[in-house]
C-alpha cells in the first residue's frame, strides 16, 4: 500500500485501521482471536497504522491492539488517545487532561499496548478546564522523555489546535469525515495547509452506512451500538438517505468496485495529507475496504460524487447530542 506523510514527516500507511469496533461501539466486541486475526491481516496487507484509546472498552481495546502487534511493533505506527475521566468502574464520568493524569493513562496505555513508546498521543477532547498549553507542554516533556513520538488532538477547534501548536507541533487531527459529514473542509483544510498537519479522518464509512451493507428496515437496539442514540440512524433517517447509498451502489457496478471503495477513494482524492482510518470487524471487511488505496477516480467521477451528494438532503445530524457536545468548536 502507498505511503502519506502527516505532520512532522511522520509517514503512515494510505489508510489505516481503526480498531475500536473490534471491542466496542458498534454492538458486541469481535472475538479475540479473530480480533487479532483481523489486525495481523491488515498489516500482511500493508496498513502501518492503527488506532485505538484507552477509553475503548474502556481498556480492552488497547489491550488487543498490544496484544495483535507485539510481534510486529517495529513495523507499526500506533495511535492512542487521552483525555477522559474513568472511575472504577470503568465508566467515563467526564474529561481530564490534567498533566499527572495524561502521566498516568500514558504509562498505562505504554503497559496495555505492550511497547516501550506511543507513536502518535491524542488528546480524545479538549477539556476546557485545563489550558491546552498545560497538555502540550506534558506531551512535549513526554516526548522528550522518549514515551511518545508525535502530538495530535481529536475534534478540537482552529483556536485550541493553533495554541497547542506554538507549544508542541501537532503532527495530526483527528476528525470525522466522510462523503457525509463535510464540516473539515470548511473548518480545517486550511490550518492543516499552512501548519503542515495531517488530517486522520474517523469515521470515513458514515459509521457503516455507506458500504451498502445496511439495508432498509435495519434497526440499531443494540445498548452497545453507539448508533442507535445518532439522530442519522433512525428509521426515518434512514429511509430518506438511503439515496446515498443508492447513488454510490451505481457507481461502484460501473467501476468494479464496492460502495465502500468509491466512498474511500473519494476521501483519499480530497488531500495527500489526508488518511481515513476504517474499522473492520470481520476478515472480509479488509477485502471491501483496502483496495480503495488503488482505486483511482477521475476528475469527472469526483464532480460526479460531489454533485450527486450535494443534490441529496441528508437528514438527522451525524451524532447523538451528548457525542457532539463534546466537539470543541
Amino acid at each position: 500500500m502507498d505511503k502519506r506523510i502527516l505532520g512532522n514527516g511522520l509517514e503512515v500507511s494510505a489508510m489505516g485501521l481503526g480498531c475500536m469496533g473490534l471491542s466496542f461501539g458498534l454492538g458486541p466486541a469481535t472475538g479475540r482471536e479473530e480480533a487479532i486475526q483481523v489486525i495481523r491481516r491488515a498489516v500482511w496487507r500493508g496498513v502501518t497504522f492503527f488506532d485505538t484509546a484507552e477509553g475503548y472498552g474502556p481498556y480492552t481495546n488497547e489491550e488487543l491492539v498490544g496484544a495483535a502487534l507485539q510481534p510486529l511493533r517495529d513495523q507499526v505506527v500506533i495511535g492512542t488517545k487521552f483525555g477522559f475521566d474513568i472511575n472504577d468502574q470503568g465508566e467515563t464520568v467526564g474529561l481530564n487532561s490534567r498533566p499527572a493524569h495524561i502521566r498516568a493513562v500514558v504509562h498505562a496505555s505504554l503497559r496495555r499496548l505492550r511497547t516501550d513508546h506511543i507513536d502518535l498521543l491524542y488528546q480524545h477532547r479538549v477539556d476546557p478546564a485545563v489550558p491546552i498549553e498545560d497538555v502540550a507542554g506534558t506531551v512535549r516533556d513526554l516526548i522528550a522523555e522518549g514515551k511518545v513520538r508525535h502530538f495530535g488532538l481529536s475534534e478540537a477547534s482552529v483556536r485550541t489546535i493553533r495554541r497547542a501548536h506554538a507549544v508542541q507541533p501537532v503532527t495530526a487531527i483527528q476528525d470525522h469525515y466522510s462523503l457525509w459529514m463535510r464540516e473539515p473542509e470548511q473548518t480545517k483544510f486550511a490550518l492543516c495547509e499552512e501548519l503542515g498537519i495531517g488530517l486522520v479522518a474517523w469515521g470515513p464509512l458514515g459509521q457503516g452506512f455507506l458500504t451498502g451493507k445496511i439495508t432498509r428496515g435495519m434497526r440499531f437496539d443494540d445498548p452497545a451500538d453507539l448508533r442507535r442514540d445518532f439522530p442519522r440512524f433512525t428509521p426515518q433517517a434512514l429511509a430518506a438517505n438511503f439515496k446515498l447509498v443508492d447513488f454510490l451502489s451505481g457507481m461502484a457496478v460501473r467501476k468494479g468496485a464496492s460502495p465502500a471503495r468509491i466512498a474511500l477513494a473519494w476521501l483519499l482524492a480530497q488531500k495527500p495529507w489526508i488518511v481515513p482510518i476504517p474499522g473492520a470487524t470481520r476478515l472480509e471487511h479488509l477485502d471491501d475496504n483496502l483496495p480503495a488505496a488503488e482505486l483511482a477516480l477521475s476528475a469527472s467521477d469526483l464532480r460526479e460524487i460531489d454533485q450527486a451528494f450535494a443534490a441529496i438532503d441528508i437528514q438527522g445530524a451525524p451524532l447523538s447530542a451528548g457525542l457532539d457536545a463534546a466537539i470543541d468548536r
